[in-house]
């Protein structure tokens, strides 16, 4: 697909994972609308997965861990808040950056949204090599992995690109 573009044919097959991987986390975000994992504002089933698996964080690290604008995840925070899924509590550790938890109901609507996602997972997979997919999944978390490294220290709020007039007078 990319042969054309990379110098190594490594980095021509990363050039087709991450296209691929872009494609399908379109259609990942579509199918978990209709299915409900993903809300118009966002991920309810991966900010209540962080919860439970990472316990109750701020809203800047649930942000830096996606990594998305800390004002996105703030909006939904709310929204999971007015459902009864999060909730809001003191944070030790900084007066003014509350602690988001999980609640007794956000547990159980993870539950069964995990149980919803596994029997979807296992339907999808059903006729794919359990090998290949692990070795798919081993290269994302390696991808991610330099990606993170690449993005240390970046604030992703103040990435905006260049007006195209600074673009043209700084080739």
């Amino acid at each position: 697909m990319a042969r054309g573009y990379s110098r190594t044919e490594a980095g021509a097959a990363l050039m087709d994972v991450i296209w691929l991987a872009v494609q399908t986390g379109f259609k990942v975000r579509a199918f978990g609308r209709r299915t409900g994992f993903v809300s118009a504002r966002g991920g309810v089933w991966g900010l209540l997965r962080s919860l439970r698996l990472e316990g109750p964080q701020t809203v800047p690290a649930l942000a830096r861990s996606r990594p998305v604008a800390r004002q996105h995840i703030q909006t939904l925070a709310d929204a999971m808040a007015a459902d009864g899924l999060v909730a809001f509590k003191p944070n030790p550790a900084h007066k003014r950056s509350q602690l988001v938890t999980i609640t007794v109901k956000g547990e159980q609507v993870y539950e069964a949204l995990a149980k919803k996602l596994a029997a979807i997972s296992d339907d999808l997979a059903a006729d794919m090599d359990a090998r290949k997919i692990g070795a798919a999944a081993e290269a994302l978390k390696q991808l991610a992995g330099k990606l993170d490294a690449m993005l240390a220290g970046a604030d992703i709020e103040d990435e905006e690109p260049a007006p195209r007039s600074a673009r043209r007078k700084s080739s």
